[in-house]
């Protein structure tokens, strides 16, 4: 009887320690993600914070950010592989917190964009690295349920950003990075206190930095052509050298990818249809819903008149969707549906919702009618689409790539709200035109998103529940 419940006590000892490990680690994670979209609500407190600005300008607050976090996801990922997991986790957390207070202090709006640049540097390396840890140091049995959690997490963190953004812009625009702060420290102690430190023992090479490089210049290529475009002109030489300096650094990347001895994407695990699908969609998806989200942030600050709390707090019965439905299916998966199926049943839901923004818009903004009924169904959308995706694309890669293939898919997601955010621009394009032009810019957005969120549910239909491995 004693030797059973000293059992069950170091059983339970070992279930609280794995607890903690997990909220560490979603914390942090939840706090990058974070970062991509609560600056969402806070766009007219900064631009009034840095006279003259733009809207064109303001977009690289959050396209800097997304830019180099994409591009800087894997390789971050391959070195964690390498070097230690717990390592890159403490480093990228402590830049990233350090980060967040030179944002808050910037004396300009380049200088702003330049911090969030390092911000992302850091986040690049906390996010694979936390999904590595939680995939290495957890129990076996655990994982699966563990990779949900971190998922909800994260994509409840893009949903929610424009709600805590617009209760922290009441007080001070500065407080939507200062936020970060106390968050950053717990976690930093939480992570020196908690976690082992794990590496790849088959990782030897140093991924190839230049690749890196020339992703992130062919993604700032592109996000500068389709930001830019309308005010230089869509054949005009400026945009038509950015379209091509992103051809030309794709096509670096691709040669780069097929002929490096350690490229930033490992071709092999391409070969896994899951991993593969997975990725195109997150790309896809997440183009979607980054452009549908700023669009009724926009829409009801500038066609409406809210405040960014009011606006924050009009965008919350969206969320608010995301964990429940990421509970309903979780429970449609025991039950024996696909993961693509899953994917493929939420991104209809966006697209319908989208197609229900631009169907019931009007000149005089009517939050109860035009607004909230096709933002809800985005928000169930995303709460069935977003977790399953993220954990059908990793939670069954061999454990030496975990961090890697962690760093591909958020960087598809990155680089899907890259193209979101631009391509919303592109098709907005200024918002100081009049009330029915405006309108026609929004309807014609909210038709672009619905095609791009159909498109994803093809490519979802690809996503199988079978295991993945490097070698299939």
């Amino acid at each position: 009887m004693v030797e059973t419940s000293q059992v069950d006590s170091a059983a339970q000892q070992t279930r609280n320690r794995s607890d903690l490990v997990l909220l560490v680690l979603c914390s942090a994670a939840f706090m990058a993600m974070l970062d991509t979209f609560i600056v969402n609500v806070a766009f007219e407190a900064i631009g009034e914070g840095y006279p003259g600005s733009t809207l064109s300008d303001l977009s690289w607050v959050l396209n800097g950010y997304t830019i180099v976090y994409a591009a800087l996801l894997i390789p971050a990922g391959r070195l964690a592989d390498r070097f230690g997991r717990k390592r890159g986790f403490l480093i990228g957390l402590a830049v990233f917190t350090l980060a967040s207070v030179a944002c808050a202090l910037a004396p300009t709006l380049w200088w702003l964009i330049g911090f969030r640049v390092l911000q992302a540097a850091g986040a690049a390396v906390l996010t694979p690295t936390s999904l590595g840890l939680l995939l290495t140091v957890l129990p076996v049995e655990r994982r699966a349920g563990a990779v949900k959690i971190w998922a909800t997490s994260t994509s409840l963190a893009a949903a929610i950003g424009p709600v805590i953004g617009g209760a922290l812009v009441k007080v001070s625009w500065q407080w939507v990075f200062l936020v970060n702060v106390p968050v950053g420290v717990i976690a930093l102690i939480g992570a020196l206190a908690l976690l082992p430190d794990t590496k790849g023992e088959t990782v030897e090479r140093i991924p190839d930095l230049l690749g890196a490089l020339i992703l992130a210049i062919g993604l700032g290529a592109l996000a500068l052509a389709l930001v830019k475009g309308q005010e230089w002109g869509w054949s005009g030489s400026s945009t038509l050298i950015a379209f091509a300096a992103a051809a030309i650094a794709a096509a670096l990347v691709i040669a780069r990818v097929l002929t490096h001895a350690s490229p930033i994407i490992d071709p092999a695990l391409m070969k896994v249809r899951t991993f593969f699908w997975a990725n195109v969609t997150a790309l896809l998806f997440c183009t979607a819903f980054g452009a549908v989200l700023p669009s009724v942030v926009l829409r009801l600050e500038g066609g409406a008149g809210y405040s960014a709390l009011a606006t924050g707090l009009a965008v919350a019965p969206g969320p608010l969707m995301v964990p429940v439905f990421a509970a309903v299916g979780q429970r449609l998966t025991g039950r024996g549906w696909s993961a693509g199926y899953l994917v493929a049943l939420g991104n209809s839901l966006v697209c319908l919702g989208a197609l229900v923004l631009a169907l019931s818009a009007r000149t005089e903004v009517d939050y109860l009618t035009q607004v909230l009924p096709g933002w809800l169904i985005i928000g169930v959308g995303v709460g069935f689409s977003l977790p399953s995706l993220l954990a059908s694309a990793t939670v069954d890669l061999p454990p030496a790539r975990v961090s890697t293939g962690s760093g591909i898919v958020n960087t598809s997601r990155q680089l899907g709200y890259v193209l979101g955010v631009a391509m919303l621009v592109a098709l907005l394009g200024t918002l100081t035109t009049s009330e029915g032009d405006s309108l026609d810019r929004f309807t014609h957005s909210w038709w672009a998103i619905a095609s791009v969120a159909l498109l994803s549910v093809l490519t979802a239909l690809g996503i199988t529940a079978r295991r993945a491995s490097t070698g299939s």
